[in-house]
């Protein structure tokens, strides 16, 4: 993991085409937006955690296993 220190109205640039800047810190509480390509999907880390325990609870399911086998 690498870890950078920015302040506020400070950004970094993440595989030339995403910017992450600092937009307010108050307290414990950092705002940052994040400037990406539409194709580029952001999620917050919990609401990626749900859309693959989903997924996996999709293919887990009867409907899907009987799909698997008839390909």
């Amino acid at each position: 993991m690498l870890a950078l220190s920015r302040k506020k109205g400070e950004s970094l640039i993440v595989n030339h085409n995403i910017e992450i800047t600092v937009l307010e810190i108050r307290g414990d509480q950092v705002k940052i937006g994040i400037n990406a390509p539409k194709e580029v999907p952001v999620y917050r880390k919990e609401v990626y955690v749900q859309i693959e325990e989903a997924n996996k609870a999709a293919l887990q399911s009867e409907g899907l296993q009987n799909l698997k086998k008839m390909l």
